[in-house]
């Protein structure tokens, strides 16, 4: 039938037609911006023309390895053909599915794999030839070592090399939703080390360069990744072609707007003024690249405005040459796409080769303060100033608002359905984000850059203000109740977050027991080990400081007074005994603090120079009253959530025993009264009064 095999066929050849796309557009980028021009320590035109074409190369397979498994672990469904991994049950499907596009997507992010760890190798190697001016010789081996074991670009590099070698590994063997799903994450980590060699690395700018980059590259992976793959796969879809494109389409669309709010936040930090996208090389293909952006959002709009349902209303109908029309057309555009995406990835990789109009250099001639922590001096620190200083960190605010506005969107989804929703708990979500979004963008991060108080004040604030608004919002229940229920046999996100709720590990760290040794222990070992000065010295050290502790919170707060499903609560009693001995132990650790006579982490506090005259043993030991004080309210607000939970289940108690009395006439009543009577006779004729 060439009417249905002819469009399929055409998008298998536009996605493989994307690669020779990607490479011209690295070319023509780095002509425009003169970036493998000769230079005073010329390495040679091999590494000069190949160290841009291999990071595109890399690139590419790294879009194709994402998004080949993300589309294995969301959106394609596990037909008969895919064999199961140990422990995961068989679901429904509604269609006859046979797996043949799950299983090709997994071959096709196999060979994506090795084909990253390969460039990525190539990217070591040709780096290596631009910084040393050479790429070959007597001391090749030796210099290379040193390279990669003394320089931190060469340590950056080497581990994202090793770490997709990884990702190649695990990928071969990939068989079921869970592997699939490992394999995504390790290669987002694998996407890590090389955020930190980009533009920015040692400039002031470095947190916002790093994570935007991050954002940036993982964007694009989902995006451009997904739909390249899905071009390949586009003759086994078969009845499964409507609901692939639009799980696609929605992954995609937050895959846009992690691109488009990261690739903002990367030209701000690069370029002087707007003018430089007229004026400068580099200005100029960052204009053509935002343009190819804007046309590739417009082509996905019109997929969700046209094509995708009409996709769904032939398929529905059953209408042959209509259906058939329909699915030239969503191929048609979707090819195209990926041409675009190929050149405006090509043309990112020929930035990243390029000298933005701002110089991303570190300041030769900085203050301690910026030498230790590579931020300026902030404002000397007063309740105002902590309300209006700020630093944004791309990460954790697009994740803030996110978080917002899908609850939102789910609360949205029962209303029109005639469900309700109680306000209190959307109030409550949006309080502890907008809470959250302050803690670590504003103030407290400010200063907690350069004052162990205003540290202290940012971890407390995550750890025991922040959780409770968020378990107040209860957003599995309300998740559980607004996620529709896939029959398909693929995992959408009701089945991952039920996955994920019901797994061993979270089971075995949402226990109370273990969630209160896990909220007071994590002080000791954080501000007692080298991983405080870790979180002060580098950004993903700080990331890792904020998730583990927002979580480590939350796991505590949901386990005394939360309501979504997950951990085995104990009785309240036994709520109120951990509570308060977490509390105790949070009021210890701050007596302690406030009495210490040594300096934490005194290579970087201690040597700050703030030009306020802060005594920084002075200072810690504010940090330690922050920590008795601040833990009164919220210990409180727990108390009183546990009191009131209890009575309530009191009363619900009371009231289901009195309907059964009701149901059944007192039945257990009555045979109490009996038990009572019979032992009256047994005992020889006492005197025993029933109860009324």
């Amino acid at each position: 039938m060439p009417e249905t095999t002819t469009p399929t066929a055409r998008a298998r050849a536009w996605a493989v037609g994307a690669l020779p796309v990607l490479l011209l557009g690295v070319l023509a980028g780095v002509v425009t911006t003169g970036a493998a021009a000769p230079t005073v320590i010329d390495p040679g035109s091999v590494v000069r023309w190949g160290l841009p074409m291999v990071s595109a190369l890399a690139d590419a397979a790294a879009a194709g390895t994402v998004g080949a498994f993300a589309l294995c672990a969301l959106v394609l469904p596990a037909g008969t053909a895919v064999p199961r991994e140990s422990g995961q049950r068989q679901t429904a499907r509604r269609t006859t599915a046979d797996g043949r596009a799950w299983s090709l997507a997994a071959r096709v992010g196999a060979g994506a794999a090795v084909v990253w760890a390969l460039a990525q190798l190539a990217h070591l190697l040709l780096t290596y030839g631009s910084v040393a001016g050479a790429f070959g010789g007597p001391q090749f081996g030796a210099q290379l070592a040193q390279f990669v074991t003394e320089l931190e670009l060469g340590q950056d590099l080497l581990w994202s090399t090793a770490l997709s070698a990884v990702v190649a590994l695990v990928a071969a063997a990939v068989t079921g939703f869970r592997s699939a799903a490992l394999t995504v994450v390790l290669a987002l980590v694998a996407l890590v080390p090389l955020a930190l060699t980009g533009h920015a690395s040692g400039a002031a700018s470095h947190s916002l360069a790093v994570s935007s980059w991050w954002m940036h590259i993982v964007g694009i992976c989902v995006w451009v990744g997904g739909l390249a793959v899905l071009c390949v796969l586009s003759g086994r879809l078969g009845p499964d072609l409507p609901d692939a494109a639009e799980r696609y389409s929605r992954t995609a669309l937050w895959a846009f707007l992690a691109v488009a709010f990261s690739g903002i936040a990367n030209a701000w930090i690069r370029l002087s003024s707007p003018l430089d996208l007229l004026t400068h090389p580099y200005g100029q293909l960052l204009a053509v690249k935002i343009v190819l952006t804007a046309a590739l959002g417009a082509a996905g709009w019109a997929h969700r405005r046209s094509t995708l349902p009409a996709i769904r209303a032939h398929a529905e109908a059953g209408a042959g040459g209509a259906g058939h029309r329909a699915g030239r057309a969503f191929w048609r555009l979707a090819g195209v796409e990926v041409l675009v995406m190929a050149a405006t990835m090509g043309i990112g990789a020929a930035l990243a080769s390029s000298a933005p109009p701002v110089p991303q250099d570190p300041i030769t001639d900085a203050s301690p303060t910026y030498l230790i922590t590579g931020y300026p001096v902030p404002p000397y620190p007063t309740p105002l100033t902590y309300l209006t200083e700020t630093r944004l960190e791309p990460l954790l605010f697009f994740g803030t608002v996110s978080a917002v506005v899908v609850y939102l969107m789910w609360v949205r989804r029962l209303r029109r359905r005639g469900d309700t929703w109680p306000a209190i708990r959307t109030v409550s979500w949006i309080a502890g984000w907008t809470l959250f979004a302050w803690v670590t963008n504003g103030g407290p991060v400010v200063y907690g850059a350069v004052l162990f108080s205003a540290h202290m004040l940012m971890h407390m604030l995550l750890a025991m203000v922040v959780p409770i608004f968020l378990v107040i919002g209860a957003p599995v229940t309300l998740a559980m109740r607004a996620l529709p229920h896939r029959q398909d046999g693929s995992r959408g996100p009701r089945e991952w977050l039920l996955a994920i709720v019901h797994a061993p590990v979270a089971r075995f760290l949402a226990h109370p027991v273990v969630a209160a040794v896990n909220f007071a222990g994590s002080l000791i070992v954080f501000y007692y080990t080298d991983f405080f000065e870790l979180a002060l010295t580098t950004h993903v050290g700080h990331l890792v400081m904020v998730g583990h502790f927002t979580m480590a919170g939350y796991l505590f707060a949901n386990a005394l007074v939360g309501v979504d499903p997950g951990p085995s609560r104990p009785s309240y009693p036994l709520r109120l005994v951990l509570l308060l001995a977490t509390m105790g132990f949070h009021a210890f650790f701050g007596v302690t603090l406030i009495s210490q006579t040594t300096l934490l982490a005194g290579n970087f506090f201690g040597w700050l120079g703030l030009p306020w005259g802060v005594d920084a043993l002075a200072d810690q030991a504010r940090g330690g009253a922050i920590t008795w004080g601040i833990g009164e309210l919220p210990t409180l607000a727990l108390a009183i959530g546990v009191a009131v939970a209890w009575s309530k289940d009191d009363t619900r108690t009371a009231r289901r025993s009195d309907r059964k009395a009701d149901r059944d006439d007192d039945a257990e009543l009555r045979a109490y009264n009996a038990m009572l009577t019979e032992r009256a006779r047994r005992a020889g004729g006492q005197d025993v009064t029933p109860r009324e």
